[in-house]
């Protein structure tokens, strides 16, 4: 989503919707990891290892994805920027 409150209006910095949808987007992989960790604990007997794994998996699946859309959002912001103090000179 494009943050209309900027100066210039076509800058592609994340907006509070951007990071909404990244908090259900951890909340749903997390439940359905620990579900899917659950449902193997189950089959094969093995009480807290895959929940934990799942836990793991998708906890840190979940930030990595936050993490590549924070940093391409910073470089582009960066980028527009190192243009603009070019173009200012």
């Amino acid at each position: 989503m494009i943050d209309q409150n900027r100066s210039d209006g076509n800058n592609k910095s994340l907006s509070g919707n951007d990071f909404a949808g990244a908090g259900i987007q951890f909340a749903a992989s997390l439940v359905l990891f620990i579900f899917l960790g659950s449902w193997l604990d189950k089959r094969y007997g093995t009480s807290p290892l895959f929940i934990l794994i799942g836990a793991l998996v998708g906890g840190g699946g979940s930030f990595y994805s936050l993490y590549r859309k924070i940093n391409s959002v910073q470089k582009a912001d960066d980028e527009e920027r190192r243009k603009a103090r070019e173009q200012g000179r």
